[in-house]
């Protein structure tokens, strides 16, 4: 979720009623602990920071726990450690999900990290370095011990990427063996798959990421799923308190957001990867990612966008074409 999960997305997402918690960027504990020039808007938990978790990457202990120290005198829900990225920008430096090569070096920086802040610690992982369930129930377990409070654990290796279906009994086996809380994560592409895993008691939590992207109203789509569930109402398709968002709007209302909250220099770079996944509700998705690609700035962008429109009016509400699958 580099580049998208900042505070226009947050913002956006709360406009269709929000969810439990929102993660930030990757924030690099390096840049953080010397005052990167950008670190700001990595720190931007508006509109709601008392549900903002800090998700912090990097290969170096001490930095880590000096970054989470820092990040322990801001509001926030918690303090997450990245050990799931698989990216090889990132695990050539040693950091994301090479930290599960070795148990004591995972366990000594939790501890580590663990001194240095009282907010809630958890750490979101792979399977680790290969497909073994005992290694990772092991590693998980140290964590624990260490003072981790909470688990996601995203079910593929480190080199499966999204190539293999996620292995969410992995999830519910991993729940089991820990007494601490174990949210799972990993292809939830419609509301319906979201309320299907929080209602499905083999997992804590889910986390949703590339469908927040592409549908921010996921969250309140699935809370409406979960209330029929709840009275056993049979409503028609679409429900009537099912979100019915206009397209052409939440994309526009995004270029805003990303305008006010956003530096420059970022606007390009998110733009292109928010309409990546958010295209996808379109028939025409791949033509229209190519033109708004060449987009240079915001009014560019904003421009293309709009035409979409004007030729495909029929496509302005969500749902008139079937949703892809991530």
């Amino acid at each position: 979720m580099a580049e998208l999960s900042h505070r226009p997305l947050r913002e956006l997402i709360e406009g269709f009623g929000g969810c439990d918690e929102y993660f930030t960027e990757m924030i690099s504990s390096g840049a953080l602990i010397s005052g990167g020039r950008f670190e700001a808007f990595y720190l931007d938990t508006a509109p709601c920071p008392e549900r903002v978790v800090f998700q912090l990457l990097g290969s170096d202990a001490a930095q880590l726990a000096g970054a989470a120290a820092f990040l322990d005198r801001l509001p926030c829900a918690g303090i997450d450690l990245n050990m799931g990225c698989s990216a090889p920008a990132i695990t050539r430096t040693g950091a994301g999900v090479r930290w599960m090569a070795d148990i004591d070096r995972a366990g000594e920086l939790a501890r580590l990290v663990r001194s240095r802040t009282k907010r809630r610690l958890s750490v979101k992982l792979r399977t680790g370095p290969g497909d073994n369930f005992d290694y990772l129930l092991d590693f998980c377990r140290r964590l624990a011990d260490e003072g981790v409070e909470r688990i996601t654990l995203h079910p593929r290796t480190a080199r499966e990427k999204f190539r293999r279906r996620a292995r969410w009994e992995y999830v519910a086996r991993l729940r089991e063996g820990l007494s601490i809380p174990v949210a799972g994560n990993g292809d939830i592409s419609s509301a319906g798959e979201l309320a299907a895993r929080s209602g499905s008691g083999t997992c804590d939590a889910v986390m949703a990421g590339r469908a927040a992207v592409r549908m921010p109203w996921i969250f309140a789509e699935a809370r409406s799923i979960e209330r029929r569930a709840e009275t056993g109402q049979a409503a028609p398709n679409p429900a009537p308190d099912t979100p019915n968002p206009n397209i052409e709007e939440t994309g526009l209302k995004f270029l805003e957001l990303l305008a006010r909250y956003q530096p420059p220099e970022f606007h390009i770079s998110r733009a292109r990867r928010f309409f990546g996944y958010f295209c996808d509700n379109l028939k025409w998705a791949h033509y229209l990612k190519t033109a708004l690609n060449r987009g240079q700035t915001l009014a560019g962008v904003e421009q293309v966008w709009k035409a979409y429109f004007r030729e495909n009016p029929e496509e302005i509400r969500a749902g008139v074409f079937p949703r892809k699958g991530l």
